[in-house]
């Protein structure tokens, strides 16, 4: 006779599973709770449970994206507008071949089935169904999508749908590849195939992707950003790629969290794209990021952080396994955040970047000129982890800090960027939190304190009276002082020990900046 928990475990919605295009499946657990993924995940051996009560996976080789292994499927009326100079294409032939071999594999399977949504506002939400043959990849889109309630799940047909087969590894021969790994998007099908990674954020990404081609189309704009609001209903924009701290720095705790990775921007304000949250666990700490830290419990999705088998304590300072561990929650674990996902038009911009030549201020005021070509140049350092094979900080410009994530060309964005601003006279500002006093490997990464403490300056109105002047190199308007940070961190070329080294790293990536401003010209 069975036990109650096993009764449990065996319950689960009816699905039609001839939609996904399986004719024999194996058993298929549609839209299971948190609870329900969780014990499926530990029963199976995908993942741990952790003294915290999250679940902690691994995904093997592959801990971060594989930007090398996407590919858009050129098909008309599409193919017109994607940006071919940086969208991998497949044909519609290859892309056929590789859906019905990842469909003959899921064929007796076990399957994870999640429905939900991508976008806030329900004027302009997107349907999704999450399919996984991993629980806990389940519970991933779980946390990060919007989760629909009983009533919006009865009769639910999904718009665009994910076949997520992580073990099933494509052949580059046979499959026209470039590894084992694929991630693949059909804007006619509307369907995307991922396979040969287990790696979540690709399956997060990858819904980005989409929304960032069709919602230019309805004329909103797609940002790669976080957002809060302000006690006074103020919303401030942080963009940024993985890694400049749009996550840490957007869960303020003196500030409501709308969403930390992605929004559009539409005539009535902002909305998340998002549910949940895919925060950056390394070296995190009670102290240093305390909402993060209580975000991690029951519920939540740890990836690649090391646990320790007999205590099950995770190792949030460990990089065994990469420095590029993450958690997935959704993001009502945020205390006080602003459930709705939605608020108003955009008080101040800020633009984050991880400057690993350490030469650029930790804040500075941009004109709208700077805006527009900061914003087209994307600067950053790719941090390690967050890419296969990317080890330490590696200079990077990356159009509208979403590169690898724009079907359509930089240009497009960047002219909603600029009609934005000017009809809304937003400030514009930007943050590097780099390094500091050298380059990586001499320097050190910018205080978090210090960063807080000039962003809160920002927000409060703290630096209206304060005279600004321009940086000698790069013309940047940099403030003369700041509450509680001193004035030798300001100005980054007091930073240095050398001050030689420092004219020197500067010039160079003056002379870099300017060569990728010409391609926008």
């Amino acid at each position: 006779m069975s036990s109650p928990v096993e009764h449990a475990l065996l319950a689960s919605p009816a699905f039609d599973s001839i939609s996904l295009g399986l004719s024999h499946p194996g058993r298929v657990w549609a839209n299971l709770s948190a609870a329900a993924l969780s014990e499926h995940a530990v029963r199976r051996g995908e993942a741990l449970l952790t003294d915290l009560g999250a679940v902690a996976a691994y995904t093997g080789k592959r801990t971060g994206r594989s930007p090398k292994d996407k590919f858009t499927v050129r098909e008309a009326p599409h193919a017109e507008q994607i940006d071919w100079t940086s969208n991998q294409p497949m044909t519609p032939e290859v892309f056929a071949r590789l859906r019905d071999l990842v469909r003959a594999y899921l064929q007796n399977r076990e399957l994870y089935v999640f429905d939900g949504f991508a976008g806030a506002d329900p004027r302009h939400q997107l349907r999704l169904r999450v399919v996984t043959e991993k629980a806990w990849h389940s519970l991933f889109a779980r946390c990060l999508f919007l989760r629909p309630t009983l009533d919006q799940l009865k009769g639910f047909v999904p718009e665009w749908t994910i076949l997520h087969a992580c073990d099933f590894h494509a052949e580059p021969a046979r499959d026209s590849t470039k590894s084992e790994a694929c991630v693949a998007i059909s804007f006619e099908q509307k369907l995307i195939v991922a396979c040969g990674t287990h790696y979540a954020g690709e399956i997060k990404k990858s819904v980005f992707t989409i929304m960032n081609y069709l919602l230019p189309q309805k004329g909103i704009f797609p940002m790669h950003c976080s957002a809060n609001l302000g006690p006074g209903g103020d919303v401030a924009l942080f963009f940024g790629l993985s890694g400049t701290g749009k996550t840490t720095l957007s869960a303020d705790p003196e500030r409501r969290l709308i969403g930390d990775d992605e929004h559009g921007w539409s005539e009535g304000g902002i909305f998340n794209f998002e549910g949940g949250c895919y925060a950056k666990t390394i070296k995190l700490s009670a102290s240093g990021e305390p909402q993060i830290w209580n975000a991690l419990r029951f519920g939540c999705v740890l990836e690649n952080v090391p646990v320790d088998p007999l205590t099950r304590k995770p190792d949030f300072n460990s990089e065994q396994i990469t420095e590029n561990t993450r958690a997935a929650y959704p993001v009502d674990f945020i205390p006080g955040c602003e459930l709705s996902g939605v608020g108003g038009h955009p008080k101040n911009i800020f633009f984050l970047t991880c400057d690993a030549f350490g030469v650029l201020p930790p804040l500075a005021r941009l004109t709208p000129d700077q805006a527009g070509e900061y914003f087209l140049c994307g600067y950053t350092a790719k941090v390690a982890g967050t890419e296969a094979g990317v080890t330490e900080p590696t200079p990077e410009f990356s159009a509208c800090f979403a590169k690898p994530f724009l079907p359509l060309p930089p240009k497009r964005y960047a002219a909603m960027l600029k009609e934005k601003l000017e009809r809304r006279n937003v400030p514009v500002w930007l943050v590097n939190t780099g390094w500091t006093g050298g380059p990586y490997g001499v320097g050190k990464r910018m205080s978090l304190a210090h960063t807080r403490a000039l962003l809160r300056a920002v927000l409060t109105g703290e630096l209206k009276d304060v005279s600004f002047a321009p940086d000698p190199v790069f013309g940047l308007a940099i403030p003369a002082t700041c509450p509680d940070v001193p004035e030798s961190v300001l100005r980054p070329h007091d930073s240095w020990p050398d001050k030689a080294a420092y004219d020197k790293k500067a010039k160079e990536l003056a002379e870099r900046f300017k060569s990728e401003f010409k391609k926008y010209a």
